[in-house]
Parts: C-alpha cells; sequence; structure tokens
C-alpha cells in the first residue's frame, strides 16, 4: 500500500518509478559519457548539480531524458546517440543518486581499457582477425551494460547464437571441435581452433553436441569488482561508426 502510494506521489511530480537494473545500467552509462564533463558526482559543470535532485532545465523526467537526447542548443551540452531507454536509465541513475539510494559501482574508462588489453586478456579473442569470438566494436550500442557485465562474470548464461561451438565425432573416429558455422539436413560446416573451415557430411557423423558452456571464460574470482565495473564503462564506450 505504502509502495503504491509513493508511485502514485512520483507520478504526479513527473517522476518514473525505476527498477534497481534501471540505475545500475545507468550508472555505467553516466561513467562512459556522462562523467567525462560533469565528473562523477555531477558538479564538475559550473552552476549544475545533476544529483542535487532538480534541474534549472527540467521539472520531468522525460524532459530530463530529452534534454541527455538533444543537448541543449547555445550551450557545451550535446546531443547524445542513446536510445530513450538508455537515457531514461541516466535519468534513474541521477535521482537514485540525490536520495542517497544508489548501490551500483561505478567504473573508470580509461582503467577498463587498459584492463581490456592487458590483465583482462580480452583482445586474444576479440581482435580483428579472430573469427572465434564476436568483435566488439559496437557492443555498447547493441547490449545494455548489465547485460555485458554478465557475460563477463556468467558467459554461459547467454551464448551468442552466431557464436555457438560443436564437437562432432565421424564413424571413422575422427574428432571435430569448433564454432559452428552453418548445419542443413546433409552436412555441417564448423570452423576449427585453427580457423579452418571443416565441412562434414552428416551421413559420416555418428555423435554430434553443441556445447551449452561457453568457450569464454568467467572473469568471476578473476577481476575484483571495481576492476569488473571499470571493463563494462570501458565496453559501454565501444558504439560503432555511426
Amino acid at each position: 500500500m505504502i509502495a503504491a502510494i509513493c508511485a502514485l506521489l512520483l507520478a504526479a511530480a513527473g517522476q518514473h518509478v525505476y527498477t534497481n537494473a534501471d540505475v545500475e545500467n545507468g550508472a555505467r552509462l553516466y561513467s562512459a559519457s556522462c562523467a567525462t564533463c560533469h565528473g562523477p558526482r555531477g558538479d564538475t559543470v559550473r552552476g549544475v548539480a545533476l544529483f542535487g535532485g532538480s534541474f534549472r532545465r527540467a521539472t520531468t523526467d522525460d524532459e530530463v531524458a530529452r534534454i541527455i537526447l538533444s543537448g541543449i542548443p547555445g550551450t557545451s551540452m550535446p546531443p547524445n546517440k542513446y536510445s530513450e531507454a538508455e537515457a531514461g536509465m541516466i535519468v534513474a541513475y541521477l535521482r537514485g543518486a540525490a536520495r542517497g539510494g544508489v548501490t551500483a559501482t561505478t567504473g573508470d574508462a580509461a582503467r577498463g581499457r587498459a584492463i581490456f588489453g592487458g590483465k583482462g586478456r580480452c583482445t586474444t579473442c576479440h581482435n580483428e582477425t579472430s573469427r572465434m569470438a564476436p568483435p566488439l566494436d559496437d557492443v555498447g550500442a547493441v547490449r545494455r551494460p548489465l547485460e555485458i557485465e554478465q557475460a563477463l562474470v556468467d558467459p554461459s548464461a547467454d551464448i551468442h547464437y552466431d557464436y555457438r561451438f560443436v564437437r562432432a565425432v565421424t564413424k571413422n573416429g575422427e574428432t571435430f571441435t569448433g564454432r559452428l558455422l552453418n548445419q542443413s539436413t546433409f552436412s555441417i560446416q564448423i570452423l576449427d581452433s585453427r580457423e579452418q573451415l571443416r565441412s562434414l557430411d552428416k551421413a559420416d557423423v555418428k555423435e554430434f553436441t553443441i556445447k551449452t558452456t561457453s568457450e569464454m571464460p568467467s572473469y568471476r574470482g578473476v577481476l575484483e569488482t571495481q576492476e569488473i565495473a571499470d571493463l563494462v564503462t570501458y565496453l559501454v564506450t565501444l558504439r560503432g561508426r555511426r
């Protein structure tokens, strides 16, 4: 009953009701982009206090989101190429910070970039030439921050359809493992660990299994919580060429 009354009061004030996931996503997006100018506490632009709970040019959450998307003409606030949902997540984070209820661990994109190429060894598989792992140059545009974080700590929870790995054993005892490229009624095409194409006739295959675990290792216990937040924040900045 109390929660319902609070929701009604927020709606009357032009504020939305947000989930913890919205706030977490917004924290990642804010750290990846907004913090560059506004700082981690939202107070480095003169006369602007993003976490103060009120805004000079906006009253409702929708108006704040519109400013995030469209910018403010005649000022240093530029338009941003976020979706409406992403802009709403940033507003969720700003509102949560204003109420003191933010528990998200915000990250640093520069540190995340160093982890990406260093301790995380991400470029071993995610590089311009490898065909064994998906490219990440636009991951920030196609995946939400929490989805990116899940992929880092629990990669088997959601395996990319185009990057499923298989094991095939032929009737003469040969075993082939690799990325599944295609399969039809009569044949299977696999990209093996040497990135060589293997085409198998299904009539010659006695065992065929699509793996349900990801080839990507989990970073849970490998990277600290802050390091994961930094890495996610960096990956969010990878939005491709638009």
